[in-house]
């Protein structure tokens, strides 16, 4: 019985914490820089993001506050949405 239990309980911690990963994250932080034609955000604590082709630039400037959903795509942090914070 204990045999079926380890891996039963590996398994399912296993799939869990990759379930975890593949969910959008929220992140908030100033704005430190933006690249139009990388379309790469980065933010003032080194976090830096991709942003979609499809994301339209809502007026990112260096000082911004914003909030953005993103989820990892390989070693890549995606950003679906960007809101700046008013």
């Amino acid at each position: 019985m204990r045999t079926l239990l380890v891996p039963a309980a590996v398994a399912a911690l296993l799939a869990t914490s990759a379930l975890s990963l593949a969910a959008v994250q929220h992140a908030t932080g100033t704005v430190k820089a933006f690249d139009s034609k990388a379309m790469t955000l980065t933010l003032a604590g080194g976090d830096t993001y991709q942003l979609r082709k499809t994301l339209k630039n809502p007026g990112l400037k260096a000082g911004e506050k914003v909030s953005i959903n993103w989820e990892m795509n390989g070693t890549k942090k995606m950003a679906d949405t960007v809101t700046i914070i008013k």
